[in-house]
């Protein structure tokens, strides 16, 4: 049995803040509560899990890796017209034909760099919803299929227009179907560090950036005009992606002595994320090559327990290095490397 993990793009601090500061469509309470909502789903569905409900919580993972991309009509509703399937011709809607080629781009990288078919490697059909809310201020995966709100216009634009969004709400669903790392505390900070991880090497590859040339910036490109030149996360500098009377001061810390161990944002998944996502930055820049650094992560991946902690992970990402270096997969060094930027953000 799979546990659907319902996983937001923009964190609820952030969406607290823009509740509390913002005027029109962004400030309403509305925006929060529907992801709220989401939120609480999860939470039940992880409990009834725990208490042996009997329950499949996501789809048989088979299908043919076709994209689907439904138009919600501004409904909260999923799945509501389908405007757009697999080798159709493009529409004249820019979130639907972005939408469309973004999980195209998501699913070649998958297969031809890494040897996997779709999200779960069994061919998994993607499942892209547009048009979600009115002027709905986030994305979501929820364990079998996307969903991209328009943005209010003003703090946030349009979700779908972004292939890091895609990419890094897609990649939820890789974790899902591999080490199936418990979204909350240190675990669920590295469920969102994988995204970023591999929402960043996706990006690098489509664009042909080299770590020196990208700006290793997480959500820069859904910004709206009263967040012109911001982002939500910044993998080189945690703690500097955003600093405005908006969304207040980026949180993350860069370092594990400095981690956050509060109770809010599920103990901390999108806060304390920065940090392996800061070691993750050290490494492909030492290496070289942000593609072949994410080869050694999704390795890594498969032998996470799903309650792994920060120290587990650098453990493991080490040995992964140390196993394709010997496979002739990734440079010699490598698992040094890799060792050194942990122990520069405090793990290890």
């Amino acid at each position: 049995m799979t546990t659907r993990t319902i996983c937001h793009f923009v964190p609820p601090h952030v969406q607290s803040e823009v509740v509390k500061h913002a005027e029109g469509p962004a400030g309403d309470k509305a925006q929060k509560a529907l992801a709220d909502a989401a939120r609480q789903r999860r939470a039940d569905a992880i409990e009834g899990v725990a208490a042996g409900a009997d329950a499949q919580l996501a789809p048989a993972p088979t299908g043919t890796s076709r994209r689907e991309v439904y138009d919600s009509g501004n409904t909260t509703n999923q799945r509501v017209t389908l405007v757009r399937a697999e080798g159709e011709p493009e529409t004249d809607d820019a979130d639907v034909s972005n939408a469309y080629d973004s999980a195209g781009q998501v699913r070649s990288f998958y297969q031809e760099i890494l040897n996997r078919e779709s999200i779960d490697n069994r061919f998994l059909d993607l499942v892209l919803n547009v048009h979600f809310g009115t002027g709905y201020n986030n994305a979501f995966w929820d364990g079998d299929e996307m969903t991209f709100g328009d943005g209010d216009g003003v703090i946030f634009a349009g979700f779908a227009r972004s292939l890091d969004v895609v990419a890094h709400e897609l990649a939820h669903g890789v974790t899902q179907f591999t080490s199936g790392l418990i979204y909350k505390n240190q675990s669920g900070a590295l469920n969102e560090h994988f995204s970023d991880v591999f929402g960043t090497a996706i990006t690098q590859w489509a664009n042909g950036e080299h770590p020196a040339d990208a700006d290793w910036l997480i959500g820069d490109e859904i910004m709206g005009p009263d967040l012109y030149g911001e982002a939500l996360r910044s993998m080189r500098h945690p703690g500097t992606a955003y600093d405005n009377p908006i969304l207040g001061t980026d949180p993350q810390p860069a370092h594990y002595a400095d981690r956050y161990t509060g109770s809010a944002d599920n103990g901390g998944v999108h806060i304390n994320s920065g940090i392996p996502n800061r070691a993750f930055y050290l490494a492909a820049s030492e290496i070289g090559d942000t593609v072949t650094t994410a080869r050694i992560w999704y390795h890594a991946l498969h032998f996470l327990a799903p309650s792994s902690t920060f120290a587990q992970a650098a453990d493991q990402v080490a040995e992964s290095a140390r196993i394709l270096v010997k496979a002739g997969v990734v440079p010699k060094g490598a698992a040094q490397i890799v060792r050194g930027a942990w122990r520069t953000v405090g793990v290890g």
